[in-house]
Formats: structure tokens, sequence, C-alpha cells
């Protein structure tokens, strides 16, 4: 039969119930549904006292059902009771024990209890205050009321401290977690409270963090991808490249664990539970004014730091790569990968092409510029520097400024000489200019027709001087004949 059959029984034909006179259905109805028909152990509910009597203080449970608080639980510092009837509580269900309803007002100082107190509180799953009386071997001896309980060392704090005797003599709140034995095996837990308690402080944090915010944290641990950061229950990650601007800082170079550190939330995303955290993002950016420290068409120092299929990167200050494209490194050659002609570590001088300060970009190169040196043309013959010897040929810095490639098919030695010992860098050779690509800035140059060229040469400044004599011989040879025929008409005169 249910509760609300039950009152319309009470209720006799006069439209009375125990000589009271008639109540609205609706609101006793309303009233009683305030009151959960079933009560779960630990489960709040705000009631009103009824009767103090004796040590206990008697509560309305919905219908004619009572429940009891300890008095004890209401008494002030002076001793006198803190409590009345009609006033207004709430309370935590314990257990039904000799069909009364047992609750209590103290989650967090539930100390004055027997044995069957932490039973209740067991059940309940609520806390039980008990005194550190001594370390003992695996944890502590902790009192609860009269009851002498247990607590591991691995219970006693979010982290387990090598100085055990820290905690004897102090009193904290704990979370019974095994109740065995009739109570001869009572086994408490802090710990369990304190994750509770950082889950809460975690869910309210969660609340008043948005991404832009500065905050303060505890460097927790340190990973080769990054710093796990603890902001007061809730832990963010500094990921590698948000350390600093200088890409070659490592998290272990900069963090420790514990350190105090301030931060600016870059990142939230609360479903997939991450937090993205940025130290350099407080930091000054390298980036302004990078246009007036690195102008076009200035020489300037870096080293490299990464090679891509597209080019190298050159580090020339903490956080500002510069780019050296694959076009502007073969130095007038085609190249197939930036490996082929340079290598991270390499401290280079590039000339800045163009820089641009909004999408943090500077173009360089290795190039010489177009106007700095005029091409030889096809068929000079010039010399040059060796700069660097390459399985496929030798690069010579010609007189002019200019740079060539004398490829090996054109050194005009026997196939599989060793040209770096043969011609060793500084070496001195004189070339022919077999190509010559203003555009492309491109150079090609022989050694082999050399020797071709300068015979050429000679032979035909020969055949000048030999035409040139020539025809002195045969003008001197009709000056000849016309002195003889006028020395013979003279005689026949």
């Amino acid at each position: 039969m249910s509760e609300e059959t039950v009152a319309m029984e009470r209720i006799d034909d006069d439209g009375e119930e125990n000589g009271r006179p008639e109540e609205d259905f609706g609101a006793l109805l309303e009233k009683e549904s305030k009151m959960p028909g079933r009560l779960a152990p630990g489960q709040k509910i705000k009631t009103t006292v009824i009767s103090v009597s004796g040590d206990l203080v008697y509560v309305d449970m919905g219908g004619k059902s009572e429940g009891v608080i300890g008095l004890s639980e209401f008494a002030r510092e002076d001793g006198t009771s803190g409590v009345r009837e009609g006033d207004q509580v709430e309370a935590f269900f314990l257990a039904v024990q000799n069909g009364v309803k047992r609750l209590t007002t103290r989650i967090r100082g539930y100390s004055t209890l027997d044995v069957a107190g932490i039973r209740d509180a067991y059940h309940a799953n609520l806390p039980v205050t008990g005194k550190v009386k001594a370390a003992v071997k695996g944890g502590y001896e902790v009192t609860v009321g009269g009851a002498r309980c247990f607590c591991p060392f691995s219970q006693m704090d979010l982290k387990v401290s090598r100085e055990s005797e820290q905690y004897v003599g102090q009193t904290f709140s704990f979370k019974v977690v095994e109740f065995e034995n009739d109570g001869r095996n009572i086994v408490l837990s802090r710990r369990a409270l304190l994750e509770e308690e950082r889950r809460a402080q975690a869910e309210r944090l969660k609340e008043t963090l948005s991404v832009g915010m500065e905050l303060n944290g505890t460097v927790r641990s340190i990973q080769g991808f990054g710093a796990f950061v603890d902001l007061g229950g809730v832990d963010g990650l500094i990921p590698a490249s948000e350390i600093g601007w200088d890409r070659a800082e490592r998290p272990a170079d900069v963090l420790s664990v514990g350190q105090e550190v301030t931060l600016k939330i870059i990142g939230l995303d609360w479903e997939k539970n991450r937090l993205t955290l940025s130290l350099k993002a407080l930091k000054a950016d390298p980036w302004e004014g990078v246009s007036e420290r690195y102008a076009v068409d200035t020489r300037v120092k870096g080293v490299i730091v990464r090679l891509a299929p597209f080019g190298a990167f050159v580090n020339l200050e903490p956080g500002i790569d510069g780019l050296i494209h694959i076009s502007n490194l073969g130095a007038g050659r085609h190249i197939n990968h930036p490996k082929e002609v340079a290598e991270v570590g390499q401290w280079v001088e590039p000339l800045v092409l163009a820089v641009d300060e909004a999408n943090k970009k500077i173009s360089l190169t290795l190039e010489q510029p177009k106007e700095e040196v005029a091409l030889p043309e096809v068929g000079d013959v010039v010399e040059g520097t060796v700069e660097r010897v390459m399985p496929y040929g030798i690069f010579l810095k010609l007189e002019s400024g200019a740079s060539g490639l004398i490829p090996n098919s054109e050194m005009g030695t026997p196939k599989g000489t060793n040209h770096s010992r043969m011609f060793p860098v500084g070496t001195r050779i004189q070339v022919i200019v077999i190509g010559s690509d203003k555009q492309s800035r491109k150079v090609s140059l022989s050694r082999n027709a050399v020797s071709e060229k300068v015979a050429q040469d000679e032979f035909k400044h020969y055949r000048t001087q030999q035409k040139g004599d020539d025809q002195a011989s045969s003008a001197l040879g009709s000056f000849g004949a016309l002195l003889q025929e006028h020395l013979h008409g003279k005689k026949k005169a």
C-alpha cells in the first residue's frame, strides 16, 4: 500500500484525521514528496527537528517516519545545545538500526564514533575524523573515537613521503575503505578524500579557465615532447615548441620539476581533456622589427639547422629562421636535394632576398647577386681558383668573381682520376668558357678545350703573319720588275 493511500485512509468521513481539522490533500502530497521514498547511505536531505529528547534529536522523515541525530553534534563550545524543535537542518543518512533511521550532520567532523558508527560511515561512504597516533609497519595507527584503525603509507597523502613521522600527532579526515571482522580490521584512506577534493577543485577551476588567460602553475613532470604543469587540480601540457622561441632549447634545459612558472593558455578541449599552455607566448616576439635588423641585399651569418627537400633553414638568432630555397643553393647548377651541397651545423653567410614580417618569413640565397659580377662570354679563356671538388666536377671561382663548373668530362683527365688530390682547393686552373647563361647565372667551363683553343689562336696568328709576308714579297717583286723595265728602256735609247 502506498503512502498516499495510507494518508487518504487516515482521513474519516468528517474530514478529520485523529481529531485534527481537514488538511488539503495536495499540500499533504507535496509535503511528503519532498522526502525521498528510499534513502541511500550518504544521501543528503533537508528536514525539520520534531523534538529533542535525552541525547537524541528527532527529525521528520516524511509521513509518520522519524529519524534520529546525536544531540552531541549540535553542542556549542559552552556545552549548551544549539538545536530546538522546528529548526531546519541538513543531514546525511547513515543506516537503519533497530528500526530507527540514523543520520548525521557531520561531513568532516564525524569523530566521536564507536565501532558501530564507523561501520555506518563505511556503508554511507561518509568521512570520519581520526588522529594519527604512530607510524607502524606499512603505515600509521589512527584512532577514530575509541576505535583503532590503520592507514597505509600510500594512502596518507597524494604523494608518498619518506618522512613518515611528519604526520604523527596530526588530525585528519579519512575515508573508511575497509571494515571487516566486526571492526577488528578497519582500513582508512586520507588520499581518497584528497583525490575527491582535487577532482571537485578541478571541476570548479575548469569553469574559470579560458584561452588567453595567464596563470601560475607548478612543473609536475618533464618529457621530451614537453612539460606537464599542475594548475591546482588540473594538469596542462607545455609542448616543446612552446617552451621558448629558440627551437634548440629542450624542456629539460629550461624547466625543472617543482618549478613555479607563469603561463598562458593557448588551447582548451575539455572533451579530450586537453589543456595546452605556453611559456613562449609571454616572451617578446623576436620577429618584431625583424625587417630593420635584416635588410634586403645585406649579408647575414647563421647556421643551417634543418634540411628539407625544398631548401635549407638557417637560424639567424633565437626564434628567427630564414630559408635558402633549393634553387639558391646550387651555386649555378641544378641539385636534387640540399644535402648534396649543405649539411646541418654548417655556418653560412647568405644574402637577404626578402623579409615578410607579417608571415614570419625570411628568404635567403647563397648565390651571388646578378648585378655583382659580369659573366664571361663563350669562347673566353679565363683563369680561376678551385672552390670545391664534387663527384661530378670542380667548381671554379673566376677572377671576375663569377663561379663556374668544370664537368668531369671537360677536365681532360683519364676516367677515374682523383680530382680532389690532383686539384686541391685553391689550385689555379686555366679554362675556356663553353656555356654562359645570364638568366640562370650558370657558367660552364672546360679545361680540355684550352690547349685546342690556344693552338687554334696560334695557328691563326701564324697564318696572319704568313699572309702579310706573302703580300710584302709580292709587292717587292712588282717593284723590281718595273725597275728592270725602266733600266732596259734606257739602254735601248
